[in-house]
């Protein structure tokens, strides 16, 4: 079990969502930066898709009854493990009574914690997300509280292997530090009251409707900057700018979307729809972000500013190409250092002989 002796702002129980129910008006949710839940899978020795915890902002306080191995990932939470500081983007051994304190965010908005193992609450749909509009899935359909207890599957490491409670810590390059995160495209300080200086880029595919919009809009969209408000979350990030304009008022049928998808409501002000958004919908679309940048538009901050860059089908597919390259090579760095912990033994055997 993990005991969660302070949940924070909105603690969560995140996989990789659910998938195959949207036709059934089912949100796909799950972890809303994906690639940090992955790689914090792999940190402990779990399938990508396990569980973990969604923790937005912080702090955080989460205590450990039984030795075991976690991973944080994600943003940075200055964490500390009984008081000595402890890094995100580290596998790292925990002892019997433990606790865990992750501060106050530093920067970005989401970090996650992985546990050797897993967060066992039980499938909803094929998955442990917490679905909070549904009010199910994760542990009770509902955000942590202070004094909840989680249970923990059984890891799948085998004992003495780089991923036991008593092997050595390691970590891998967080995604930010690779070339395949770079856009390029110059930075521009951003006009809006923010926390970062710059307007995080965001790569985005023209929308089925984006020729609906008039010459204008299309200008102030890709030139302008896009203030995240505070009226946004799990569902969809409300942005601040330029008005963007239809040639003419068009009314469209209740139809499908997806996360990422850019929506145009008729004051003009964009909405992104993110992880736990709604399946269906009726405004004008004007774009929608690639997959490989959605984990980037997670860790935006409220009162933050993005900005579009144009892409196209093929750059969208490159992009999610090299995340999965990056995910390859953290995977063969693990199996290699697994299989000379495996030596290990088997030379020092032969060396007493």
């Amino acid at each position: 079990m993990i005991d969660v002796v302070h949940a924070g702002l909105l603690t969560t129980v995140q996989d990789l969502g659910r998938h195959g129910y949207r036709h059934l008006g089912v949100a796909m949710g799950g972890a809303l930066d994906r690639l940090s839940l992955e790689v914090g899978n792999r940190l402990v020795g779990n399938r990508p898709d396990a569980a973990g915890l969604e923790i937005t902002f912080g702090p955080t306080v989460l205590r450990f009854p039984r030795a075991t191995r976690i991973a944080i990932t994600g943003t940075e939470f200055s964490a500390t493990l009984d008081g000595k500081p402890v890094y995100s983007w580290w596998s790292l051994p925990v002892q019997a009574g433990q606790a865990l304190t992750l501060n106050a965010a530093r920067r970005g908005m989401r970090g996650y914690v992985a546990v050797a193992g897993g967060i066992d609450v039980l499938p909803m749909l094929g998955s442990r997300s917490t679905d909070l509009s549904g009010g199910f899935g994760g542990l009770g359909g509902r955000a942590l509280r202070d004094g909840d207890r989680l249970p923990v599957g059984a890891p799948v490491a085998r004992p003495g292997s780089w991923f036991s409670p008593d092997a050595p810590e390691f970590g891998v390059k967080a995604p930010a530090w690779c070339k395949f995160v770079l856009v390029h495209e110059p930075l521009r300080r951003g006009r809006h009251p923010s926390n970062v200086p710059w307007a995080v880029p965001i790569r985005v595919l023209p929308g089925p409707e984006y020729d609906s919009f008039t010459t204008d809009a299309h200008t102030r969209f890709w030139a302008d900057e896009w203030l995240v408000t505070p009226n946004s979350n799990r569902m969809g990030y409300r942005l601040a700018g330029a008005e963007l304009a239809h040639k003419r008022k068009t009314d469209l049928l209740s139809h499908a979307v997806l996360p990422g998808t850019i929506q145009v409501p008729p004051n003009g002000q964009p909405i992104i729809l993110m992880g736990d958004a709604q399946t269906t919908g009726g405004y004008p679309k004007i774009g929608a972000v690639i997959q490989a940048d959605m984990w980037k538009l997670a860790q935006v901050r409220l009162n933050a500013s993005v900005r579009f860059v144009p892409a196209t089908p093929e750059e969208a597919r490159q992009a999610l190409l090299e995340e999965r390259a990056y995910l390859r090579q953290i995977d063969a760095a693990i199996a290699m250092h697994e299989e000379r912990c495996a030596r290990q033994p088997a030379l020092a055997a032969l060396q007493d002989q």
